[in-house]
């Protein structure tokens, strides 16, 4: 959810009275490094020789000097021959050793990589594992979440109040991790030791707290379910808890919720309205919520929030809208904790369905965005719904392609939210049969359940299962900044059409047109001029049905 918060930001400080919103993402970079190469390769034989399948943390937290120490279990499976591989830790920590079936294993770093190499190969099939103990004060958050890292902060009681957030940055600021989202943890246990007195509410299920008679309490956590690593999390503070039931698709789902002691009763009233209505709307788009193994969890934290599996960060002072704001200005924003809907929709796309490469960070973002109007659809009807996507077409900045750099850990430009969620609003649209729109957003959800996937696997089954090629339209709007214009042309009794501005190849789009008072039609026009037939159109009574469609028009 990092870049929409970061541009949000960036509007406030221009003084914008429109204010849109979401994880670290966003400066622009034109040439890339080493570093950068070594953090965001999906293919380096180093990564992709083993596969991780277990992560068990043992984190220790020294808030007063905020200072960590501890160790990290990589359970893995080779995926071909190996003696040498590559795992990530921030070079500001230190590894104290790395062992491996009671030997410490050499090492060595460039920059935040580090590469381990074995006694003797490691055979395709095997699984195996070993330990890292490092210890170091980790990057402070300058702002979370838009600049991350860990954040130390009080609550306005004074007890300390701790948080993770990772998203772009990445899991290793904090932990020794293989630190690509493209390889997940089957499962992970996660132990986070804190200062006596406070609580550590972390990702899926509390199995035991221990009184470690240090001065330290030991909260283990334990994710039964498929987790990239920004997700997982430690929130420390003077948390109170409270449970519900939802009774949802699967079956009863647990719901867990952590706020600071002395907001309970404001959470109680805020989270308990909007979390079974978020689960309701989403639960018929969308499909199952996908953890119901780990429950659903709400965590309150200082940062305005973040998409933790299982566990969603929340900072929005249990407000409506985001911060009280309506990101539409509509109105219809104004109805419904926005960190409450659009962090928990990640739920499904984002943590149960992840890009492969932070350059598809379209595949979070933009579905995120578009659940928010399918929130309103929901319980205000659809028109309310679409009021509310075509309202945040006043954030749009078409300052570069969606789609960023592969290989490099680099995301696209901040309109992966609003110009995303627009662009499915469209593609809805397009293939104009609501019942199969829904089913395409369930099958996305079952099709790749618990999966990473690529910018294919998503256009190709959208195409697939709607019936006609979306590629073109999502190309255009995904690869290049510029939005179509569609120009129409009246000439000796005939209309002619045509799609101008598009650099994605074979670009054709259906679009809704009509006389003006009349009924809508569908024309399907390329980029070389067409006849159509509209009866009794003419430059001045005929109307483009761009309440839906984000496009350009020119009208001679």
């Amino acid at each position: 959810m990092k870049n929409l918060y970061k541009y949000t930001l960036g509007l406030l400080m221009a003084g914008a009275s429109f204010l849109p919103a979401n994880a670290q993402l966003g400066t622009v970079k034109e040439k890339f490094t080493r570093a950068d190469t070594l953090r965001g390769s999906l293919t380096t034989p180093l990564r992709t020789c083993y596969d991780i399948n277990y992560y068990h943390l043992d984190v220790k937290f020294d808030v007063d000097k905020k200072f960590i120490s501890g160790n990290v279990l990589f359970k893995f499976t080779a995926v071909s021959d190996f003696d040498k591989l590559q795992f990530d830790l921030w070079n500001n920590l230190k590894i104290e050793k790395v062992v491996y079936k009671g030997q410490e294993l050499k090492y060595t770093r460039e920059f935040n990589a580090v590469f381990l190499t074995f006694p003797k190969n490691i055979s395709k099939g095997s699984k195996d594992e070993f330990t890292v103990y490092y210890s170091g004060n980790p990057t402070i958050a300058k702002r979370a979440p838009w600049d991350g890292g860990v954040e130390y902060n009080t609550d306005s009681l004074g007890h300390a109040w701790v948080s993770t957030a990772c998203q772009g940055m990445g899991a290793s600021v904090w932990w020794p991790t293989k630190d690509q989202q493209e390889d997940e943890v089957d499962s992970a246990l996660i132990s986070i030791s804190v200062p006596k007195g406070l609580k550590d509410v972390s990702n899926g299920r509390l199995r035991k707290v221990t009184d470690l008679k240090d001065g330290y309490t030991r909260f283990d956590w334990f994710v039964a379910n498929p987790i990239n690593n920004y997700d997982i999390e430690a929130n420390i503070g003077d948390y109170t808890h409270y449970e519900g039931i939802y009774d949802g698709e699967k079956g009863k789902l647990t719901m867990d919720f952590w706020p600071l002691s002395y907001n309970l009763d404001k959470a109680k009233a805020q989270w308990g309205l909007d979390a079974p209505r978020m689960l309701k709307a989403f639960e018929h788009w969308f499909g199952p919520y996908p953890f119901y193994e780990d429950g659903y969890k709400l965590v309150e934290s200082h940062h305005l929030g973040m998409e933790h599996q299982s566990g969603t960060a929340y900072g929005n002072h249990y407000k409506n809208g985001y911060l009280g704001r309506d990101l539409s200005g509509t109105g219809w924003g104004l109805k419904w904790d926005f960190i409450v809907i659009h962090e928990s929709g990640h739920e499904w796309f984002g943590n149960n369905i992840t890009s492969k490469d932070l350059a598809d960070m379209w595949i979070h973002e933009s579905f995120t965005n578009y659940s928010e109007s399918l929130f309103v659809e929901t319980f205000y009807g659809k028109q309310a719904g679409q009021e509310y996507v075509h309202g945040t077409r006043m954030a749009i900045v078409n300052d570069r392609p969606i789609v960023g750099a592969y290989g490099v850990n680099k995301e696209g430009s901040g309109d992966m939210y609003y110009k995303g969620g627009n662009m499915l609003n469209m593609i809805r649209t397009i293939i104009n049969d609501d019942d199969k729109w829904r089913s395409i957003l369930r099958g996305l959800n079952k099709t790749f359940y618990h999966q990473t996937v690529t910018y294919n696997q998503v256009v190709d089954y959208i195409s697939k299962e709607a019936g006609m090629n979306l590629a073109p339209v999502f190309d255009q709007y995904l690869h290049y900044k510029t939005i179509p214009i569609l120009e129409i042309m009246f000439r000796e009794g005939k209309s002619y059409a045509r799609w101008t501005s598009t650099d994605a190849k074979d670009f054709a789009m259906s679009v809704k047109v009509r006389v003006k008072g009349g009924d809508y039609k569908f024309i399907t026009p390329t980029k070389q001029f067409k006849p159509f037939e509209l009866a009794g159109a003419t430059k001045d009574n005929i109307e483009i049905d761009t309440f839906n469609y984000y496009i350009g028009v020119l009208v001679e």
